[in-house]
């Protein structure tokens, strides 16, 4: 599927002779694939009869090169056409001691957010990278890092045009009460010794499925800027903000970014339920302290919570 979608991205027509030639397969097997790709793609595929085959809208697929050069000498860089998970990719390089810094891929198979709940990965549509980040002050480094990594990803979003943009504790980003982006981290080796923090994101680009295929409402950078927005250009604003709130993260600490993540706060002074394996907790939005814990007044007073197995959910929301 990838080798025709990398024919069709130019948005040119296409015969399917001429794909079957390139490809090395019958014209009735073009067709088949053509069928398959239509289901599995997020993009619409035109046939006409004379001309051929083509996207009625090109893809731009993610460069190497283009990605090397807009992160640096200083990165090393993997871009993956298909993956199980960026992280878990980055995970398994840690742990063979091998050196890379960024984990991009076209498509995830088992990609996952917070909790394990799947992350929904079409091939060329959204932003799928995994950054690998050492860490070197112990915890007060880690703490609130979820949150810190969040507002980089908002701030990318809000340069791109996207209007009332938000984040929803600990690390979503939204847009009203939709979805465009998540977070999760994943710590590696010991904190007495060596070890790295896996940091994922995932941004809904030019994703276009029925929310019905997603299980929660969502949007995407196109939805929002009514129109096709290069990947390129999203990773370009994202690794520039997160290299800026990571440097301060890790000299300052969380505290020096709470009052930014705080003005950015959706939930605040709203009623919810914080949901864990224990218990239920209700009562309203407080903000966040400099550790990134949320704060909720409760019957009991203002309490503090933190902890990824945590379910924040308004309490209104059925």
């Amino acid at each position: 599927m990838y080798d025709l979608l990398e024919i069709l991205a130019d948005g040119e027509f296409h015969s399917g002779a001429q794909i079957g030639v390139e490809l090395g397969i019958t014209r009735a097997a073009v067709w088949k694939r053509m069928q398959k790709l239509q289901q599995q793609a997020d993009y619409e595929i035109e046939s006409v009869s004379g001309k051929g085959y083509r996207l009625k809208e090109g893809v731009e697929l993610l460069d190497i090169k283009k990605v090397q050069e807009l992160s640096g000498p200083e990165f090393g860089v993997v871009l993956l056409k298909t993956v199980d998970s960026t992280n878990e990719y980055a995970k398994r390089l840690v742990r063979n001691h091998q050196r890379l810094d960024v984990v991009l891929a076209e498509e995830q198979t088992q990609g996952r957010g917070r909790r394990g709940r799947q992350w929904q990965s079409p091939y060329a549509s959204n932003l799928y990278a995994s950054f690998v980040w050492p860490v070197t002050e112990g915890m007060r480094q880690l703490e609130g890092l979820s949150l810190a990594v969040g507002l980089a990803v908002l701030q990318a979003i809000d340069d791109l045009g996207v209007e009332d943009a938000g984040l929803k504790w600990p690390n979503d980003i939204l847009v009203g009460e939709e979805k465009i982006a998540g977070v999760l981290l994943e710590l590696i080796g010991d904190l007495a010794d060596q070890s790295h923090v896996i940091i994922g994101v995932g941004i809904n680009v030019n994703m276009q499925r029925p929310v019905e295929e997603i299980g929660q409402p969502w949007t995407s950078l196109r939805h929002q800027l009514g129109g096709y927005v290069s990947r390129h250009d999203v990773y370009r604003g994202l690794l520039g903000h997160l290299r800026r709130i990571l440097s301060v993260q890790k000299l300052e600490g969380f505290a020096a970014l709470r009052q930014q993540w705080d003005a950015r706060h959706l939930w605040r002074g709203r009623s919810v339920e914080l949901s864990s394996g224990v218990g239920l907790v209700k009562g309203q939005v407080t903000g966040i302290n400099d550790r990134g814990e949320l704060g909720i007044r409760t019957s009991r007073g203002e309490e503090f919570f933190a902890g990824g197995e945590l379910s924040l959910r308004l309490a209104n929301d059925s």
